[in-house]
């Protein structure tokens, strides 16, 4: 049986969706007037469909600082970046949008979960605890929901 140490101990995308419900129902995430309009980076035609979009990008942000310590907005940039076709040329990689990250990034340092540093954005200590908190939760719930199997002997 497998214990819970930290966050890398549950799937990436369980993660994501428990933690943006989180910062909804927290409700301490400002949302721009722009967020509807906004487009994610260059390479994309509309903005997301998703209304709750913001929050999914921000767990998964958050997420990104905690596995890696000291990420800065350009890092995020090329993460969410994506290949630009434009049918006639040949496609090219572009980065995801920075004011996008940047105001995620600063959310996240207002809420007290993110600190600015020298090498970049780092978690804080509560930043660390509230995602443990919930990556614990998804644990439990995955764990609840694997039934262990009851091994027969083969003749």
């Amino acid at each position: 049986m497998h214990h819970f140490s930290n966050i890398k101990d549950v799937v990436a995308i369980d993660f994501i969706k428990a933690y943006a419900e989180h910062l909804k129902k927290s409700g301490k995430l400002e949302i721009p007037e722009w967020v509807d309009t906004v487009k994610t980076g260059m390479c994309k035609e509309l903005a997301p469909l998703n209304p709750d979009w913001i929050y999914i990008r921000a767990a998964a942000i958050a997420r990104k600082v905690y596995l890696n310590n000291g990420i800065g907005v350009m890092a995020l940039r090329r993460a969410y970046g994506d290949q630009y076709n434009k049918h006639y040329n040949p496609s090219h990689r572009t980065l995801g949008s920075g004011k996008v990250n940047r105001y995620i990034l600063q959310q996240l340092e207002k809420m007290g979960l993110v600190a600015k540093a020298q090498s970049g954005r780092t978690l804080t200590k509560e930043g660390r605890k509230d995602m443990d908190k919930i990556a614990f939760q998804v644990y439990k719930e995955h764990e609840a929901k694997v039934t262990p199997m009851i091994l027969m002997p083969m003749n």
